[in-house]
């Protein structure tokens, strides 16, 4: 007898959340195929390989796109908008000429693509787009998800905060408390300079890098693992959520907090705060970006709470506590 489960792509699947996610795919019963850039399903560069795989899918889920911890030279910059501009368009194209398209497409987006905000949260219904680079990564991004017309498909934007899980994020963290560098990150002046200048078919901004005089308050809304999993199995069993979604927890904190309760969980008594004047220099050795601990994201999952999503997870401190427990283990 041949295989009778549906069949799940999963594109992008090699990060943590990606292999996180095949796995709780398969354990609801679906044939999970994988689409990258060495397969092992199909490859990005087998254009063919992708249709086959597509036509008669039940679900496509794409977190395909180069990480953004890295500088932002003008060749990163680049292939941070190709590598999820063109394999979102290369999905739609395939969804546009399959016999049999996916109920449902979900394709990753990012929090980042609403403003820096101190003043009150950013919803789907009112929240403001951002200008500069990672706000126009994400609205070029979005902008490939939602072309065209797929009648048979119900297309949903994840526009995650900060994941909180057993990836390198919260190690890096935790390693920084247990150092004694877990104090806040706070923003001010620095050199001028354009690499977060706008990118794509309409560069937003004035080219500049922005500073603000948050002193460590910057927002930080995230989410735990666990909520990324059930929201996303939420989304695929409930037919009136389309458009984007925010995958936030209900509850931001801010980055004094973060670090804080960071300092708490690994009994670390010392946490220098970090200037931007120390951040610059330490971000280039590390070959990442300021922004990255330095934007204010103040994120709020409206659409999630009013469709009756219950997160596990509300709450920073326990989510804290659980993630840099798991991210120690062997």
């Amino acid at each position: 007898m041949g295989d009778t489960r549906e069949r799940a792509v999963v594109a992008g699947a090699s990060g943590f959340i990606g292999q996180r996610l095949v796995r709780e795919l398969r354990d609801q019963g679906y044939e999970v195929a994988r689409i990258g850039r060495t397969g092992p399903d199909a490859r990005w560069d087998d254009d063919t390989a992708v249709r086959e795989l597509i036509d008669g899918s039940a679900l496509v889920i794409n977190l395909a796109g180069k990480s953004v911890d890295c500088r932002y030279t003008d060749r990163n910059r680049t292939e941070i908008l190709h590598s999820r501009v063109n394999t979102t368009r290369q999905l739609r194209e395939a969804i546009q000429t399959s016999a049999r398209p996916p109920r449902v497409w979900l394709n990753a987006s990012t929090a980042t693509i609403y403003r820096y905000a101190m003043d009150r949260p950013m919803i789907e219904t009112h929240g403001e787009i951002g200008s500069g680079f990672s706000a126009d990564i994400a609205r070029n991004w979005e902008d490939e998800l939602f072309a065209g017309v797929l009648p048979g498909t119900r297309r949903v934007a994840l526009r995650m905060a900060i994941v909180l899980g057993d990836g390198p994020a919260t190690a890096i963290l935790a390693r920084l408390a247990r150092l004694g560098l877990g104090g806040p990150q706070v923003d001010g002046w620095w050199f001028p300079h354009r690499r977060y200048r706008g990118i794509g078919t309409q560069p937003s901004g004035d080219g500049t890098a922005p500073t603000h005089h948050s002193r460590g308050r910057q927002r930080f809304s995230w989410i735990h693992i666990d909520d990324v999993m059930a929201s996303i199995r939420f989304i695929v069993a409930h037919d009136g959520l389309a458009g984007p979604v925010n995958l936030a927890a209900p509850h931001p904190s801010d980055n004094r907090t973060l670090m804080a309760t960071l300092r708490r969980r690994v009994g670390a008594r010392l946490g220098l705060p970090a200037f931007r004047w120390m951040l610059e220099p330490a971000m280039w050795l590390l070959r990442t970006e300021p922004e990255l601990v330095l934007k204010s994201r103040w994120v709020e999952p409206e659409r999630l709470v009013a469709a009756g999503y219950r997160f596990a997870w509300p709450e920073l401190e326990p989510a804290i506590y659980d993630v840099v427990a798991r991210s120690a283990r062997p």
